[in-house]
């Protein structure tokens, strides 16, 4: 095992648009876990939008870093020594740790992984938060139903393509909002959504959903915010059901913009808006992962990973979120299963 560990710190709150100058990457000496805890060597770590919350200063539903601590996100690895954490040397876990080499965490705060049941980098993707995200947002949220149109944003994106995916198990037909050519081909090829809209080759979002969704919106899984919002809210039948999952188009804004006011639109609905975080589910994590988990060996849902190789490329898959570089799960590879 290294002497030495990488950890990635938050360098400086970020002005705007994160860039490299965000992140320092320091070696410090491997971690010896405590009592009741794990040495957790990395293989896989994810990155999310979320995180760009993290690094602004202010109250969010995310607690923000402190400049100079360590980043945290989801992470998959092989537990090196189990110090009374209820693990044994090999066995692979998921956890909330850092952005490092090697992290401890206390045997409680880690999750088994079945390499058996599929590749242990689906912990971080389908079978893991965003899939989750996916499950209860379309399910108990946003909730459609046979005949229904559901329409979802980031639609290729890690939490996007499950959940539209999950909306054609329920009957509904399923529209995309997403930012290529290639992903458009991606969600309806590949996932079976039944249209797909390129944003970025788009002018008029209100125009391009009445004719990819000619009877309206039933459901709605928001996870950008912003103009295609707007458009959509135009564009909900009565009783129609909102899921606010995130808002990627702001996350960036240093002031929240103005645009059109959207709560007259929901007299004329009647919609119900709801904002909701996967964390409000937990009690039932176990259940819906098992259920993930048969119907992506049903081949039921499908499932993209893109993976950059290399924890010092760890900012650069981060930033490429907001590029709209990836397609499905966004991953970091750091190490391999056996390597020492």
């Amino acid at each position: 095992m290294p002497e030495t560990n990488r950890v990635y710190r938050l360098a400086k709150r970020p002005e705007g648009t994160p860039d490299r100058d965000t992140f320092e990457l320091s070696e410090e000496s491997v971690p010896d876990p405590g009592p009741g805890e794990a040495l957790v060597r990395t293989l896989y770590l994810s990155v999310d939008p979320y995180m760009r919350d993290r690094m602004r200063e202010g109250e969010s539903y995310a607690e923000p870093w402190g400049v100079g601590d360590p980043l945290r996100g989801g992470v998959v690895g092989e537990v090196v020594e189990a110090n009374g954490a209820g693990f044994e040397a090999g066995d692979v876990v998921t956890g909330n740790l850092q952005w490092a080499d090697y992290a401890t965490a206390p045997g409680p705060e880690l999750t088994p992984v079945d390499p058996d049941v599929a590749p242990v980098s689906t912990a971080l993707g389908v079978l893991g938060m965003p899939g989750l995200t996916a499950y209860f947002g379309t399910r108990e949220v946003a909730q459609p139903s046979a005949g229904d149109t559901f329409v979802v944003t980031g639609a290729a994106g890690a939490v996007g393509s499950v959940a539209g995916q999950l909306a054609k198990l329920q009957g509904a037909r399923v529209v995309g909002f997403t930012g290529s050519d290639e992903k458009v081909e991606f969600l309806e090829d590949d996932l079976g959504f039944d249209t797909a809209i390129n944003y970025k080759q788009t002018d008029d979002y209100r125009a391009a959903l009445r004719e990819a969704a000619p009877d309206g919106v039933d459901a709605y899984f928001d996870n950008v915010g912003g103009e295609i919002t707007d458009a959509v809210f135009t564009q909900l039948n009565v009783d129609a059901r909102v899921a606010v999952c995130g808002q990627i188009s702001q996350y960036n804004d240093e002031e929240t913009p103005v645009g059109p006011r959207k709560l007259g639109q929901l007299i004329q609905s009647r919609a119900t808006v709801r904002g909701f975080l996967v964390g409000d589910f937990e009690p039932r994590f176990e259940q819906a992962t098992q259920r993930l988990g048969e119907w992506v060996a049903a081949g039921d849902v499908e499932y993209r990973e893109t993976v950059t190789e290399g924890l010092e490329n760890a900012p650069d898959a981060f930033l490429g979120l907001f590029e709209g570089e990836n397609i499905g799960k966004q991953l970091v590879q750091v190490g391999e299963r056996g390597d020492q």
